[in-house]
């Protein structure tokens, strides 16, 4: 139900812009995240957008560098990803709570993700 798309391979400082998009269904009021997982690491949080845009969090790992925002009447939310470093190299995934209204930045509180999509970032 959630799509990502925009992944791939650029050199460190470059630039890439992830988007995700809901189909089959249209939820309700959700809150969105991006969460990305290394090999051999957690799934870490990156950045959550409230369900109509006006709130968002970052991880501090990323502050500054990332932004997330959300177009509700395409049901996309994007990522876009600057001054990429080595250390950002992961899969990313979306994520999705319905009726999640605020920002989420703890995995545990999602109940819908996608299937995620590879960025690598080389030096």
């Amino acid at each position: 139900q959630l799509v990502e798309s925009g992944g791939g391979s650029v050199q460190a400082g470059g630039s890439l812009r992830l988007s995700c998009t809901a189909s089959g269904r249209t939820f309700d009021s959700p809150a969105m995240g991006w969460f990305r997982q290394a090999p051999g690491k957690e799934r870490e949080f990156v950045a959550a957008i409230s369900w109509n845009g006006a709130n968002t969090a970052y991880a501090d790992s990323v502050k500054g560098r990332f932004t997330i925002s959300r177009e509700n009447a395409k049901n996309t939310v994007a990522l876009q990803m600057s001054r990429l470093k080595p250390e950002d190299t992961a899969v990313y995934y979306c994520a999705a709570k319905e009726r999640g209204r605020i920002t989420l930045t703890d995995f545990h509180q999602y109940e819908y993700w996608g299937q995620g999509t590879q960025v690598t970032v080389s030096s």
